[in-house]
């Protein structure tokens, strides 16, 4: 399990986006608005590709 730290997550509709855009790219997740962390189940190919759905939607996504 990789931890993503995304600063610029402030709220539900945030979480509901990346929910959505992450269950599109069949990724293993799980979002935490409280921390401000998605956690992503997978090898590095499926961190990469979390990290660049983030991008696509405004997010900064960090390690």
């Amino acid at each position: 399990m990789t931890v993503i730290k995304v600063e610029d997550m402030h709220c539900m509709k945030c979480v509901s986006r990346i929910e959505k855009l992450f269950q599109e790219e069949n990724l293993k997740f799980s979002v935490d608005l409280e921390s401000k962390t998605v956690s992503v189940d997978g090898d590095d190919q499926e961190v990469k590709k979390a990290l660049e759905a983030l991008d696509d939607l405004g997010f900064e996504g960090k390690l």
